[in-house]
């Protein structure tokens, strides 16, 4: 009897140290059965564009180029935070033109592929630009500007062509909407967390130059994307019907603009990022200021930043996991609250009230980015979703690159709009007497689009947000199957996938 107790006790430790462990191979196989899901449910060709663009290309070299950009003008070129601030926006320009180079892309095919043509161009582009500035000697300003700005074009192309594929595979499978969105998300998390964890031992070994040198590897990855993609060839495409095909896709974006269910949206998005305005030039300079600033070395801003990119993959893992059935406005009064109040550690951090605390300036700041990066995914990852659903069938790609162009033009008044402030205040290299009120008043505005939030609509954000109305009058304006200007689908693939 005592045995057979034993026996039992010891069946039952065993059964318990089985379900432990069985635990810890699910927590570690379940990220590899999600893309498994996603590379079946799609293409493999898909998921690896997404990781490749979204991971590589803006997630870690984004965040080289972002530390290398702010480090190249500030060393290099030696300009001020307001004119830094101005220039950054010109480099962000070809952001803003989304919707042409959705329009080509859609619409305009080269040697029969939609796609791989424009990919292949994208990282060529890229990488001569970045090498460019990498090897020249004493570049003027206005030439850095325009080899930046073709960088960029590279990167914004890439994008395009990657964000259709979400799209039209959002259409297809609503239910998956927010997946693909978290695969994007995630993969830039995780590429921007290696990029700026690396990016500061970067700049000190080999200076920002140096830096744009190691940019050309993520755009000759977006190269390969072009050469690997897999994608229907087309060798009977008419060119003659291009012009028609354009007015057509140009007519049915602006009969969907009409509708009070698409632009409504698309007001709260502008003016939420536009009203938020960006300093972030003038707390860099204030960061590496050895007056008046905690004089952060080049490892230290980088680290930072990596920190911050825990923050932002943070976000997007509670997003996914926790936050994304949640209605559309009920999530966005939060996050726009949070966001504002965030704001508020910076400004205790130029004020030097966290040294009256005893709380370090390197450690505050740590948690100030990983709050301020977290709480900004969150309230970026439902507009994503939902500019995903207020794309009509048929022209998902470019519609989608035209409501990303209304938030990039957001962001861009945003970066202009805090220029002007720190200019307006005399916020320089090296005086920063103002900048806790330029602070303050990036804080209030923050928290104005508030009150807009009844553009945002109420209900099930796993439900479609376009209404039948919308959906009738795609109808009515397709055209014939042999002059369809449907998006091709990477899921109709060569092997019948």
């Amino acid at each position: 009897m005592v045995e057979d107790e034993k026996l039992e006790a010891c069946n039952e430790v065993v059964e318990e140290e089985y379900e432990q462990k069985g635990r810890f191979f699910d927590f570690f196989w379940a990220p590899i059965y999600w893309f498994k899901m996603l590379a079946n449910e799609t293409h493999w060709s898909f998921v690896f564009g997404v990781l490749a663009v979204y991971g590589i290309n803006q997630g870690l070299g984004g965040a080289l180029n972002r530390v290398g950009t702010d480090y190249y003008m500030k060393d290099v070129q030696k300009v001020q935070p307001s004119e830094s601030q101005i220039y950054q926006g010109i480099i962000s320009i070809p952001w803003l033109v989304k919707p042409l180079w959705g329009l080509v892309t859609d619409f305009l095919p080269i040697f029969g592929y939609r796609r791989r043509p424009y990919l292949i161009f994208a990282g060529l582009l890229g990488t001569f630009s970045t090498l460019l500035l990498s090897f020249h000697e004493n570049l003027h300003i206005v030439f850095a500007l325009l080899s930046m700005t073709a960088g960029s074009t590279g990167a914004a192309i890439a994008d395009v062509t990657i964000d259709a594929c979400v799209v039209q595979n959002s259409n297809i499978r609503p239910s998956l909407a927010a997946d693909m969105q978290s695969l994007c998300a995630l993969s830039s998390s995780i590429g921007a967390l290696m990029g700026f964890s690396l990016s500061g031992i970067f700049v000190h070994l080999i200076g920002p130059k140096g830096v744009f040198g190691l940019l050309s590897i993520p755009y000759g990855l977006v190269f390969l994307v072009g050469i690997l993609l897999d994608e229907p060839f087309m060798p009977d495409f008419s060119y003659r019907q291009v012009n028609q095909k354009l007015l057509d896709a140009s007519k049915a974006m602006w009969r969907t603009l009409k509708f009070p269910d698409v632009w409504r949206p698309c007001v709260y998005m502008y003016l939420s990022l536009a009203l938020s305005i960006n300093i972030h030039e003038g707390l860099f300079y204030w960061y590496t200021d050895s007056k008046d600033g905690p004089s952060f070395s080049q490892e230290n801003v980088g680290f930072i930043f990596s920190i911050g990119s825990i923050g932002s993959l943070l976000g997007a893992l509670l997003y996914q996991n926790v936050l994304k059935d949640h209605p559309f406005r009920n999530l966005l009064f939060w996050t726009q609250l949070l966001f504002g109040l965030s704001g508020m550690l910076d400004l205790m951090l130029v004020l030097r009230l966290n040294l009256k605390f005893g709380i370090p300036d390197y450690f505050f700041i740590v948690i100030d980015e990983s709050v301020s990066q977290m709480i900004t995914r969150l309230k970026w990852m439902p507009l994503l979703v939902l500019s995903s659903k207020l794309c009509p069938p048929g022209i998902e790609g470019t519609f989608f690159a035209l409501l990303m162009s209304i938030d990039n033009i957001g962001v861009l008044s945003s970066q202009w709009g805090g220029g002007v402030i720190l200019h307006l205040l005399n916020v320089t290299r090296t005086r920063f007497d103002n900048l806790w009120l330029a602070i303050l008043i990036r804080n209030i505005l923050r928290i104005t689009p508030l009150c807009l939030l009844f553009l945002i609509p109420r209900g099930d954000p796993n439900a479609s947000v376009l209404s039948n109305d919308i959906l009738g009058a795609k109808e009515e304006a397709e055209t014939p199957e042999n002059e369809n200007i449907e998006l091709v689908s990477l899921v109709s693939s060569v092997d019948g996938k």
